[in-house]
């Protein structure tokens, strides 16, 4: 089996800093749900692993981010596409969870669910802890220019936080997904 672990906000779709709280707020980026659709066509399964501390913080309810999330199962069912299992942590940074990125907890019971080994899987972010929650679980990190990925890239560059040791950078995740494929087929 082959699997990749996507982050969501920035990645699939777009970012706000002031998090997205509703169905409404939730646009995907251009090209991002052709990219998983075709991944899904090429053998792979796809999940997600997400930071949803808007719960924690009250900004949003558990009924609501079911409501996010439907949106967005329906817009990729559209393309021909679908998120094989979503992990998501509710926790505020101050709760010192295990699953908060970026610590690796979410991600390896993404591979304990899926029976897979880790270094085997590509998991795509746009922000720092994505990549080092997906380095020190033991996947191949990938980061987008999406979202958070100039500002991420940018502090990489000035070595404020020096990105994890083989990290690929692609534009998108379009052009993620093309480079996997090339890559595992």
């Amino acid at each position: 089996m082959k699997l990749v672990i996507l982050d969501r906000d920035g990645v699939i779709n777009q970012d706000s800093a002031n998090f997205i709280k509703n169905p409404n707020e939730w646009i995907p980026i251009a090209g991002s749900l052709e990219a998983i659709a075709l991944l899904n066509q090429s053998g792979f399964r796809v999940a997600l692993a997400t930071n949803q501390s808007g719960i924690a913080r009250g900004l949003f309810d558990m009924v609501t981010l079911n409501a996010i999330h439907d949106k967005m199962h329906r817009a990729l069912a559209l393309v021909g596409g679908r998120i094989d299992a979503l992990f998501y942590c509710p926790h505020a940074a101050d709760d010192h969870c295990n699953c908060r990125k970026p610590k690796t907890g979410m991600i390896e019971d993404i591979g304990r669910r899926f029976s897979i080994e880790l270094s085997k899987v590509y998991g795509i972010g746009d922000a720092y802890r994505d990549l080092q929650a997906f380095a020190d679980a033991g996947c191949k990190p990938i980061l987008v220019r999406t979202g958070k990925g100039e500002e991420t890239l940018a502090q990489a560059k000035s070595a404020d936080k020096p990105l994890p040791k083989n990290t690929l950078i692609f534009a998108d995740l379009n052009e993620a997904v093309q480079h996997i494929i090339a890559e595992e087929t």
